[in-house]
């Protein structure tokens, strides 16, 4: 039960991210804000997720896991519901902001703890962790689609009210886990990115993350769908990325090797949105579905990459490289309606795939870098490959 409780909780936390998608027209209308202003609830929510994962690993630490599951939860539900009573865009930014750092806190723990207290072997619990995570992605859309086409901020209280019920689950389910031998830093993520293969990972991801992010938050202003349109594109966009990084990913991993895979799938992306800025509105719909693929196979390699190209502790290596790259989620919300406003809505797709094409250069020439250790590694099982999925995300 207290695996089952931390698992549905997951699934709501990930469904935060993609919950204001179909709804950002929604929102920009209902509070008289631009394009980039409504975006800014993106980057308020990735710039503080940036910067508390330096302060997970130090919280956890020192308080245990379920000690920091329920603070990032009830962060979560004050911060969600206070969104929904947000009276104009500079609140709900600030709202979105304390809900990131919530969602910080939780899903930094989740899965740690998940396999902690699971009786079935951590392979199992992977794959359950995955699962819950991949159904947020996937569904979160779809909830915001729902409840927002009744009232832009329903999607708000819908997501605090499910929140509180996991509250509710892990507070009676759920003991507390054991407490690492070793407390962490602050400063010990931002040394394990010394390594030079880890550095590369990040850096690498920044560029990717800018893509993705720009796919994320911008696609829904240029499709101009209603909500349950809008909702529709993204939960498919949503399924593509589940399948890929989960059961895809791992098979042309051994196939073709994970640095072909990741830097074909960067480039692959790249072409995939300069089509999607250039073509006719079926076009950019497909285009936006397909994304998914890509970004699905992309998640699953950089992730292990992250956890696995240095010799630093896997939480430690994770919140190093997580810092580096969610600062990319934050900026290309904001930067690519900007870009459009400044030149035209085509650029922020082309900015956005030269980030991706920048980002598989990172790969070729950082290559000895990024396979030294990644190369030496045993195969492992499909599903412990796949917790790469969403582990760091």
């Amino acid at each position: 039960m207290a695996v089952w409780a931390t698992a549905g909780a997951s699934v709501v936390a990930f469904m935060g991210i993609g919950l204001v998608d179909p709804i950002l027209p929604s929102i920009a209308k209902g509070l008289n804000a631009s394009n980039s202003q409504v975006s800014l609830l993106f980057t308020s929510y990735f710039l503080i997720t940036a910067v508390a994962m330096l302060v997970t690993g130090f919280v956890s630490s020192r308080i245990g896991g379920r000690k920091t599951l329920l603070a990032g939860l009830a962060l979560v539900v004050v911060f969600a519901a206070l969104s929904g009573t947000s009276s104009s865009v500079g609140e709900l930014v600030g709202f979105r902001a304390g809900w990131g750092l919530g969602n910080a806190l939780f899903v930094s723990t989740s899965l740690a703890v998940i396999v902690g207290a699971a009786a079935g072997g951590s392979a199992a619990a992977i794959l359950l962790y995955e699962s819950a995570l991949g159904l947020g992605m996937a569904c979160g859309p779809l909830l915001g689609a729902v409840l927002g086409d009744m009232k832009w901020r329903y999607p708000f209280f819908g997501t605090a009210v499910l929140m509180a019920i996991g509250f509710l689950a892990i507070t009676v389910f759920l003991k507390e886990q054991p407490r690492p031998a070793r407390k962490t830093s602050l400063l010990d993520p931002i040394r394990a990115l010394g390594h030079g293969g880890l550095a590369s990972a990040a850096v690498s991801a920044f560029f990717y993350n800018y893509a993705f992010f720009t796919v994320l938050a911008f696609t829904p202003f240029v499709l101009d769908m209603s909500p349950y349109k809008s909702g529709g594109v993204f939960f498919a966009w949503g399924v593509l990325l589940a399948v890929f990084s989960v059961l895809l990913a791992p098979r042309l991993q051994r196939r073709f090797g994970s640095l072909r895979v990741l830097g074909g799938s960067l480039l692959l992306l790249a072409v995939d949105l300069v089509v999607l800025g250039y073509g006719d509105h079926a076009t950019a719909v497909v285009c936006t579905v397909v994304s998914g693929a890509f970004i699905g196979l992309n998640n699953t390699v950089f992730t292990e990459l992250a956890l696995d190209v240095s010799d630093a502790p896997r939480p430690v290596a994770s919140a190093g490289y997580n810092f580096v790259r969610w600062f990319a989620a934050a900026a290309a919300p904001f930067l690519a309606p900007k870009i459009a406003e400044w030149t035209d809505v085509r650029v922020p797709f082309v900015v956005a795939a030269l980030a991706a094409a920048v980002g598989a250069g990172v790969v070729a020439v950082r290559r000895r870098a990024l396979t030294l250790r990644a190369e030496e590694l045993e195969p492992r099982h499909a599903t412990e490959d796949g917790v790469a999925v969403f582990a760091n995300q």
